[in-house]
């Protein structure tokens, strides 16, 4: 009886001497890859899919519920737990470590992306769920103050999540992009492996192999992130069909510039924005159609186009004098006040003294601004998800009527109407829901498509004559903008309005680029 009692006192006291505190550490890193990996792979499907509310939700609720199974599964974990815990980190360094490569590599060359998505997540959350249970029961078997040490696991994954959340966007995709910011957290699991080898050599069962199988897996990540920059381009490489002459990643966009002999094409986020052969044509109806109907030209907004291709045309007008472009990405214009092949596009525009650039919100400048517009030129990227889809909402176009002249033109690029009808007249209806008239418009731009505007005004407006020069538009030819096939109309009276609560373009539009 009394050897007994004296056995437990030992086992008690060697409990008590047992270093936790690294394993406290090790929730918390685990915690911070955990929640980047879940932002990664929504934020690639967003990239490549489009529609970040689905790819979002898909992936949330994907690998919350493999989590749940790997939990489920830990029961069955039962002996040489530190080996175990450290085989699963390894495992999750190298599935997270390259999941944006796979994935990547998955759109270029498979026709399989969503399957490989999903079987990611889902081997990812599986593993990511076994982390906790195993590691709560180290602890738990090597020091008795069971209930505190609980407590402490889940501070720490708690703030791991936060950490983790808010390092992501703010400076690990801005800075590193996808590729570096993978591998560079796949190394955090394998780095953290590695101490608790070292740390608990005691523990490990076949100490040595498992420290050189693990060391082996740091070098190779390692060789990965050294080369990440060249990794990039090759997948670059295979997303754009031309040379890639200029590639960056903005804290809001990823703006990639492509070259083939004369043909200069700027990308944001993988979507075309213009081709030097064609931008023209795209830029001169977007300004000059509602310049020829408004009163005046003397103050101009210019919301978007951060490119300086629209101030270019804008700036043709004489009695123009001043113009406001607001884009809320600095890099972008940044970049297109500087680049030599973007200047000798849009004629050094963007540091012309008539123009302001304001690198804002464009939702809060409207919001909160009070000075008054003649022409307003809209000029977004297409509605395909939440962020842009407040910019084509009736709130948004209600705002834009406070800061506009009474006799005041607006015009909305407006997407496709043969490719994307229902989006295409869902934004004329909600503008209709502000203006007295729209008057809806198209031009074929040959590297878009047949591509759509709406213009937009109170009270009555008559056309002059267009008096700048152009090289598509002109006098004879402005009619036919305004003339529209049986194939691009749709019955409007089955369309909705946009608005914040019920963001009906996102699901026409999505829906329609599914199709095209």
């Amino acid at each position: 009886m009394v050897k007994s009692v004296k056995e437990n006192s030992n086992e008690i006291v060697e409990k008590r001497q047992f270093d936790i505190k690294l394993l406290f550490i090790t929730t918390l890193l685990i915690s911070i890859c955990s929640i980047i990996y879940e932002l990664l792979i929504s934020a690639i499907s967003s990239y490549i899919q489009g529609d970040s509310v689905t790819q979002f939700s898909i992936t949330i609720g994907l690998y919350m519920s493999a989590m749940g199974i790997g939990s489920y599964l830990s029961k069955y974990v039962k002996n040489r737990l530190f080996n175990k815990f450290i085989l699963v980190e390894m495992t999750i360094g190298i599935l997270g470590g390259f999941s944006t490569f796979i994935l990547f590599m998955a759109n270029i060359y498979t026709e399989i992306y969503e399957l490989i998505m999903y079987a990611l997540i889902i081997a990812i959350g599986i593993f990511v769920g076994l982390e906790i249970p195993i590691l709560t029961r180290i602890i738990e078997n090597n020091n008795s103050d069971v209930r505190r040490n609980l407590a402490n696991i889940f501070t720490f994954d708690y703030i791991g999540g936060l950490i983790g959340s808010i390092a992501f966007p703010l400076f690990l995709f801005p800075k590193l992009g996808f590729i570096t910011t993978a591998l560079l957290v796949g190394s955090i699991n394998v780095i953290t492996a590695i101490l608790i080898i070292i740390k608990y050599r005691a523990q490990i069962y076949e100490y040595k192999k498992v420290l050189t199988s693990s060391v082996m897996c740091f070098i190779m990540i390692v060789v990965f992130l050294c080369s990440a920059d060249v990794i990039t381009k090759k997948i670059e490489s295979g997303l754009y069909r031309d040379d890639i002459i200029l590639s960056e990643q903005t804290q809001y966009q990823k703006i990639v510039m492509t070259k083939h002999k004369d043909d200069v094409r700027l990308f944001l986020d993988g979507n075309l924005q213009f081709s030097s052969m064609d931008e023209y044509r795209y830029h001169e109806a977007l300004v000059h159609v509602p310049m020829m109907y408004a009163k005046s030209h003397h103050n101009i907004l210019i919301l978007g186009g951060g490119d300086g291709l629209a101030a270019r045309e804008v700036l043709k007008y004489d009695d123009v004098e001043k113009i406001v472009l607001v884009d809320i990405d600095k890099d972008m214009t940044d970049l297109c006040r500087s680049n030599k092949e973007i200047t000798k596009l849009n004629n050094g525009s963007l540091d012309n003294s008539k123009l302001t650039i304001v690198n804002e919100d464009a939702y809060l400048f409207v919001q909160e601004n009070n000075e008054l517009f003649d022409v307003i030129i809209i000029d977004f990227p297409d509605p395909n998800n939440t962020t842009l889809n407040k910019l084509y909402t009736n709130v948004f176009y209600n705002y834009i009527k406070n800061i506009l002249t009474p006799e005041g033109v607006i015009v909305c690029q407006s997407t496709s109407p043969y490719y994307a009808p229902k989006s295409f007249w869902c934004i004329n209806k909600t503008i209709k829901s502000q203006f007295d008239n729209v008057i809806p418009y198209h031009i074929q731009v040959p590297s878009f498509g047949e591509w759509g505007f709406n213009m937009a005004y109170n009270g009555e407006h008559s056309r002059h004559d267009l008096k700048v020069d152009t090289k598509y538009l002109s006098n004879d030819n402005i009619d036919s903008l305004f003339v529209f096939g049986k194939d691009e109309s749709v019955d409007i009276d089955g369309i909705k309005e946009n608005n914040m609560f019920e963001p009906a373009l996102i699901t026409y539009y999505n829906e329609e680029v599914q199709n095209w």
